[in-house]
């Protein structure tokens, strides 16, 4: 199943949020892949500072589903200084609903 949804990026923090992902720990990397989650793109809004993620998902559990372990809780107090974020640190999100899709 794929999913889509949105976060809020603070002004000034493109690149920033960039070099986070591009340096995405392994261990984060590993967990995600082992709890089905591929395919996993985020684009930016850079008028709104909008964040879109879109992720393939085997089974019921997407990347955000995953707050009670330790290593994205540590991932979620990394990101929290550059993003909109719940008190627990986890990313304010949005689920988005699919209108359209084409193969």
């Amino acid at each position: 199943m794929k999913v889509a949804f949105k976060m809020r990026l603070k002004p000034g923090f493109k690149e920033e949020y960039k070099k986070r992902h591009d340096e995405i720990w392994p261990e984060l990397k590993q967990l995600l892949k082992e709890s089905g989650v591929s395919d996993y793109t985020i684009f930016l809004d850079e008028g709104t500072n909008t964040l879109f993620g879109v992720q393939q998902q085997a089974g019921e559990q997407s990347s955000q589903d995953l707050g009670t372990l330790p290593v994205v809780q540590r991932w979620w107090a990394y990101m929290a200084d550059i993003m909109e974020t719940n008190e627990d640190h986890s990313p304010v999100t949005t689920p988005l609903v699919q209108v359209f899709h084409m193969d």
